[in-house]
């Protein structure tokens, strides 16, 4: 516990560190979904106990025996021409606890090259890459602890940057009451190699504070997670938002009264998942993020942006699962995974065997 809280004191300094450096937000693809699940149920941190694979990697405190040779493939049908992909294996080791290695990569096209004349150069390309490790370690039998590294690569062009991020998390779960609490501080780290020198950028830092709850007599389990925890405003309150009003006699703009602007940014914090298993081998999921449906609305047109859904097939530890996330109009990827348990197909392979040899005699 003593370690926990001394990197729980690192992690704040750091955030105190990174505050300082000024730019915009680089490897935005950090904050991009690798699992089915977990984007049909908002994107952010989802607090479950369980043997899924999927979600291990956005909580390194689940990661514990059960993942044991888990391995999970993963592909999103992004916009346009983007794409990208990722494939995670856990493994427990005996003393040292249980681990999960992840590679992930993003492809964002080609593209063709331009002077300032406007003559053609060439076609380049643009991708990130990282690597991660994760470690989790089961304290008790409500607590568990976790941490993960991450090394990060950005080439666009003839542009390169490298860099590195931390995930630092803890969990409660209760299995009498199924209930799951998990906090954690994500992507703590910084550029190593800048796209240009000494430019250094900020990485997509974020505080997150989910709770899971599943009914005790009907097959249902509700999500709410908290994101974006070291920040309060959410929205743009510029003079140039385009959501706002203008008075047609006065020419004033007609901004939110106190309480919606309060109960805006409240609500932009929050994203809420539901998931129904109506047999046992399916898993319907189902969220809406308010902050990415304000973010992504259109002025004088109602729309669903914020909205996902999904399904998640379960049989003899193998794992389908697909979603759809609703960003805008004619915005909505497609999320695909695919994962497995070695050593649950292992011993169905060898009772299916047995049952044969059996016939035969």
């Amino acid at each position: 516990m003593c370690r926990f809280l001394i990197i729980i004191g690192i992690c704040f300094a750091q955030v105190s560190m990174s505050a300082q450096i000024g730019g915009s937000r680089v490897y935005p693809f950090l904050n991009f979904s690798y699992s089915a699940r977990q984007s049909a149920l908002g994107g952010s941190l989802i607090s479950v106990n369980d043997d899924d694979p999927s979600l291990i990697i956005y909580n390194p405190s689940s990661i514990s025996e059960q993942h044991h040779h888990s391995l999970l493939l993963h592909f999103t049908d992004y916009f346009t021409t983007t794409g990208y992909g990722s494939v995670l294996y856990s493994h427990t080791f005996k003393h040292a606890g249980s681990f999960a290695f992840e590679a992930r990569c993003v492809q964002y096209g080609t593209f063709n090259g331009m002077d300032e004349w406007g003559y053609e150069t060439g076609h380049f390309t643009a991708g990130d890459c990282a690597l991660t490790a994760a470690w989790g370690r089961t304290l008790s039998e409500h607590f568990s602890i976790g941490a993960s590294l991450k090394l990060l690569f950005s080439g666009y062009e003839s542009y390169n940057s490298f860099g590195f991020a931390t995930d630092v998390s803890g969990s409660f779960f209760s299995k009498e009451k199924q209930l799951s609490l998990t906090l954690l501080f994500k992507n703590l780290g910084s550029e190593l190699k800048p796209f240009s020198p000494g430019q250094y950028q900020k990485i997509p830092f974020d505080i997150q504070l989910a709770l899971s709850h599943r009914f005790k007599y009907i097959p249902v389990r509700y999500h709410i997670s908290l994101h974006s925890l070291y920040r309060w405003e959410m929205g743009d309150n510029s003079l140039y938002t385009p959501f706002y009003q203008t008075d047609v006699l006065t020419g004033e703009i007609n901004y939110p009264t106190r309480f919606a602007h309060f109960a805006d940014n409240f609500f932009r914090h929050i994203i809420f998942g539901l998931e129904i298993e109506p047999v046992k081998y399916l898993a319907l999921h189902c969220s809406y993020n308010h902050d990415m449906h304000q973010e992504m609305r259109i002025p004088q047109r109602k729309t669903i942006a914020g909205f996902a859904y999904g399904f998640t097939v379960n049989i003899y530890s193998i794992r389908v699962g697909f979603s759809r996330v609703h960003y805008a109009a004619g915005a909505v990827p497609n999320y695909f995974t695919f994962s497995a348990n070695i050593d649950e197909l292992t011993k169905l392979y060898a009772k299916n065997k047995k049952k044969k040899l059996q016939r035969i005699e």
